[in-house]
């Protein structure tokens, strides 16, 4: 009966707009309190003075207990039991992302990044004083020990025959003590069994995480090259947005692969060429392309299209031309798994998430941060994913994929195209 992360992460939206540390610190009191009445009450079988056979035991008091939340410290009431003992779920162990958002915010506290986010958020957990880089050091190290098991953990144990790279910035301080904007890079896979994740289960999994420069081929090898390191393997397609030096860094590492580029992000990019005015009847032309039953027939729409809007488009000709066997790659996989392999969508809820969470924090003190809480709310994302049962893609949908060997017209990355 814990509190769930949307939960806190509104009432940490409401304190950021402004709406007051004592009404939010209150609001966490409230809820934490009803939900360990709730949680005795269904444990004694009975509520307060409540008569009833199914009743199994008496309360007998109440303990003080003072909580530290993200909303700071607020006393709670332990209902305690004539017979047996009572402990609420609520209090257990805080989970890995609100450990690392907590170190996270600590280090840039006592390093001196103050941003009004980091402040605001020190003063309403109330440790604006007492806290030591010695204490903030340990708490980071312990996570730093857990996050980096996950990015390290083996990969071996099954093929990887979709896999998604993209990236997403946020705002670190180097050592120099400038702000730059950094990419934080993540990898997801889709198993032979159709799951979303490393596991033989049926999710998704982010494999990988780095931090560095999405323009740069020798970072973008280097990641790749972890990946295969850990037992990355049976790649049939990899799906990802057109980064720089991305492209070059697959050629080496996955020759042999599909290179599928995002039909989302290379629409932006051609709408980028058109007036605004134009915009809209050009996305739906363009949409018509993906809405075809095979790969012959999405093939001479691709052209179609493309000669239809040259006349009035004159730059989209060549953008249109040299992007066709990458955009179309999808079409040569089964067609039950086209809207989930044409775009890097799926791991839009990652990268929101990511930023959901980095909001807090503003300005990241150094990678390390960066990579200890980006690392936090991928691995209980993991988690999360890895308690679903429904598959992202049907085993029998998976069944249809040919030899790993087969891929036919799609191996762009061989051809550097």
């Amino acid at each position: 009966m814990a509190l769930s992360q949307s939960a806190l992460s509104e009432l940490l939206d409401a304190f950021r707009a402004g709406e007051g540390v004592d009404l939010i610190r209150e609001s966490v009191r409230m809820v934490m309190q009803e939900l360990i009445e709730t949680e005795a009450t269904e444990q004694i079988g009975a509520g307060r003075y409540e008569r009833t056979e199914a009743r199994t035991a008496e309360r007998n008091g109440a303990r003080p207990r003072l909580v530290a939340t993200q909303a700071g410290d607020v006393q709670l009431r332990i209902p305690k039991l004539r017979k047996g003992s009572f402990y609420p779920s609520i209090l257990e162990p805080r989970r890995r992302i609100d450990q690392a958002l907590y170190a996270v915010v600590m280090e840039a506290y006592v390093h001196g990044v103050s941003t009004r986010s980091v402040d605001d958020l020190v003063a309403a957990l109330g440790i604006d004083s007492g806290i030591s880089k010695s204490e903030v050091s340990r708490i980071c190290a312990g996570l730093d020990e857990v996050v980096g098991a996950f990015r390290t953990r083996p990969l071996d144990h099954t093929a990887f025959p979709y896999v998604y790279l993209d990236a997403t910035y946020l705002h670190v301080r180097n050592s120099s003590s400038q702000v730059t904007s950094m990419a934080v890079v993540v990898a997801t896979g889709i198993t032979a069994e159709g799951a979303r994740e490393v596991r033989p289960r049926e999710r998704v999994v982010p494999p990988g995480l780095d931090v560095g420069d999405s323009k740069d081929e020798v970072f973008w090898r280097g990641f790749l090259a972890s990946l295969k390191r850990r037992g990355l393997s049976g790649v049939r397609l990899v799906i990802s947005d057109q980064h720089a030096g991305l492209v070059a860094a697959l050629l080496r590492s996955f020759q042999g692969s599909g290179h599928q580029r995002c039909r989302v992000h290379f629409a932006r990019n051609l709408l980028a060429h058109v007036p605004k005015s134009h915009s809209d009847m050009v996305a739906a032309v363009f949409r018509t392309i993906f809405a075809q039953p095979d790969p012959a027939t999405a093939a001479s729409t691709w052209d179609e299209v493309r000669d239809q809007l040259a006349g009035r488009f004159p730059k989209i000709s060549p953008l249109m031309g040299q992007a066709k066997s990458e955009v179309l790659a999808f079409s040569t996989f089964p067609r039950a798994h086209w809207s989930k392999i044409w775009s890097t969508n799926p791991l839009e809820r990652v990268n929101k998430e990511i930023k959901r969470r980095a909001r807090v924090v503003g300005i990241f003190p150094n990678e390390a941060a960066v990579i200890r809480l980006v690392g936090a709310v991928l691995a209980d994302m993991h988690d999360e994913w890895q308690s679903g049962e429904r598959r992202y893609l049907s085993g029998g949908s998976m069944a249809l994929l040919g030899p790993s060997g087969d891929t036919g017209t799609i191996a762009a990355i061989n051809r550097g195209e």
